[in-house]
């Protein structure tokens, strides 16, 4: 039995579940998310909880019953409180800002990057180093905060790069001359 698919989700007073067969709308004070389940999960409401349920005890529906319970869980505290992931940079000469619809991310390359920021994002730059994502869908916060850091991640010899505020870089001892 899957631990996390059979855990009953609390619905807040402000969110507005919508349940049209595997097709599920959640509306809340930020904003709307729409999911389509797959074949083999279904999804009740009762109480002020949603219930996610499987059809058989086959393998591919054991698997996806606890995905599908966690994805209808993250839209709701998506729609309800949003998802946000800090991003910091280190290293001398190495600044972002966002210039209308794209991060301007300059790492220390021959010329600046520009990431499109997607739209259902908000990303805001403090004092040029920290960069702020946020969004009501997780999967797109956390694929956008990836894809930033991915263009210098930190190194472990000086730490210079882009990684996640709450992220520990483990240091390196550089090289040492023997006798």
């Amino acid at each position: 039995m899957s631990r996390v698919g059979i855990k009953p989700i609390a619905v807040p007073d402000k969110v507005e579940i919508k349940i049209e067969g595997a097709k599920v709308t959640v509306k809340g004070s930020k904003g709307e998310l729409k999911f389509t389940l797959p074949a083999g999960i279904s999804i009740k409401q009762e109480d002020g909880q949603v219930v996610l349920e499987r059809a058989t005890e086959k393998r591919e529906h054991r698997a996806l019953h606890g995905t599908c319970r966690s994805l209808v869980s993250n839209m709701i505290q998506g729609v309800s409180e949003g998802f946000s992931k800090d991003l910091e940079i280190h290293g001398v000469g190495m600044r972002a800002a966002v210039k209308g619809k794209d991060l301007d991310l300059s790492l220390g390359f021959s010329h600046p990057l520009l990431h499109p920021i997607p739209d259902g994002l908000t990303v805001t730059v403090n004092e040029n180093t920290k960069i702020k994502v946020e969004g009501i869908d997780k999967q797109l916060v956390g694929q956008f905060a990836a894809e930033v850091r991915s263009y210098y991640p930190p190194e472990p010899y000086k730490g210079k790069g882009v990684r996640y505020s709450d992220e520990y870089v483990r240091r390196k001892e550089g090289k040492s001359v023997g006798k």
